[in-house]
């Protein structure tokens, strides 16, 4: 990663607390918009067990508006190095599709880059994570395009354009983690789909990170609303940290603290076992 920094993926499972700073992401939009309150918010991920945080500056979420990129700057800028400060051990991820915003971010401390549209909306953006050493989550997308009918099969199509274009950019291969990208033009089936066939994901050879946090699918099947799905969200961080999750990406992360607890516990007993 950025700034001489590293991690080991696999062994214990990482999670990557969520901090967005924008007025109307799904879930916590208007919540951070103080650095203070993203301060406050970045300690007690940490305390929590979060290793990683990722700081976003534009929704993500079905219908957002779309900010300009010194809108999205001037958001996420100064929260970026108002939480440096307070937790400088922390490692700190960028939520940006665009090369300009990530570039300002690693100078300003961020370690790791997390591209939702999979290095495909600004591929620029994969040099910068070339030139800077940061480690560059790319995330599989259905949205704006064609989707094959076979989820796996459409993940591999997608990532295979990604890796293009992060290898040509001249990113090592230890730089990169991969998302599926829960939620991002998929629906109920197919999110439930991609999670039954998750172990099909590690034939492409990547550490995997997964974001499922409070997303509508564990809505529809639970019933709840969009604050009330922690509980369903640490079900699927527990399934899927069985199936080989590397990094898990949430909300709440002491809920799913717990969940990757007991799941790495009751692995490792299998695991002595033989299982």
């Amino acid at each position: 990663m950025a700034h001489g920094r590293s991690l080991e993926l696999g062994p214990i499972c990482l999670l990557m607390g969520i901090l967005n700073v924008t007025p109307d992401s799904f879930s916590d939009g208007g919540l951070l918009d103080r650095d203070g309150a993203v301060v406050d918010t970045a300690k007690k991920m940490r305390a929590q067990g979060a290793s990683i945080l990722d700081l976003g500056g534009e929704s993500s979420r079905p219908g957002s508006a779309t900010v300009d990129a010194s809108t999205e700057q001037e958001r996420v800028l100064p929260a970026l190095r108002a939480v440096r400060e307070a937790c400088p051990e922390i490692l700190l991820s960028i939520d940006t599709y665009r090369a300009s915003t990530a570039r300002l971010a690693v100078i300003q401390g961020a370690h790791i880059v997390n591209d939702v549209w999979g290095l495909q909306r600004e591929p620029d953006i994969a040099h910068v994570a070339a030139e800077t050493g940061a480690g560059l989550c790319i995330m599989h997308t259905g949205r704006e395009r064609e989707k094959l009918a076979d989820v796996i099969e459409d993940q591999k199509y997608f990532f295979a354009r990604s890796f293009e274009i992060a290898l040509k950019a001249g990113v090592s291969e230890s730089q990169i983690v991969i998302d599926p990208g829960f939620g991002f033009a998929k629906d109920a089936d197919e999110n439930f789909e991609l999670m039954a066939r998750f172990a099909e994901l590690h034939e492409l050879g990547f550490p995997i990170l997964i974001g499922t946090s409070r997303k509508r699918f564990i809505g529809h099947a639970t019933g709840r609303d969009t604050a009330d799905r922690d509980v369903g969200t640490a079900a699927t961080t527990a399934l899927m940290r069985a199936a080989g999750a590397a990094v898990i990406r949430v909300h709440d992360v002491a809920i799913n603290r717990d969940a990757v607890t007991i799941t790495d516990a009751m692995v490792d007993r299998l695991l002595a076992h033989g299982a």
